[in-house]
């Protein structure tokens, strides 16, 4: 065993920390242990929390469905910002782009205020409606 600090061996026990054994140098009076373990999350978590975040989820949903601490995962989108350039890179920025998955829902409104192709049961024409009013033969 030897010290972190002076390398010195002359080294002794001194009681547990945290379940490990504590040793402390009589050189220098560095306390240490052994083997330190990894402290916080890995960086799979920290890459899935990440993805979550720019898959639109929000900092408390991620907290549910990870367990990690909305505010852990705050300082990681901020470290991840500060990571990034101050600029996109325009040459990658294609000129054409095409929208697949683009959808918008129009619901049917209380008044009747577009126009509507209204086909009559009887006589078999197309009549235009606007609001109620039914125009025949355009």
């Amino acid at each position: 065993m030897i010290c972190p600090e002076c390398q010195s061996t002359n080294i002794k026990k001194n009681g547990l920390k945290r379940g490990k054994q504590n040793h402390i140098c009589k050189g220098c009076g560095r306390q240490f242990i052994e083997i330190y373990s990894s402290r916080g999350y890995s960086e799979e978590v920290k890459r899935q929390c990440l993805q979550l975040y720019v898959e639109g989820n929000g900092f408390r949903r991620i907290e549910r469905l990870t367990g990690v601490c909305h505010n852990t995962l705050i300082n990681w989108v901020r470290a991840a910002g500060n990571n990034l350039p101050p600029e996109p890179d325009y040459q990658d920025i294609p000129e054409v782009a095409q929208i697949d998955e683009l959808q918008t829902y129009v619901g049917k409104k209380k008044q009747n205020l577009g126009l509507e192709c209204c086909k009559q049961k009887l006589s078999g024409d197309f009549s235009l409606c606007f609001r109620g009013a039914v125009f025949r033969n355009i």
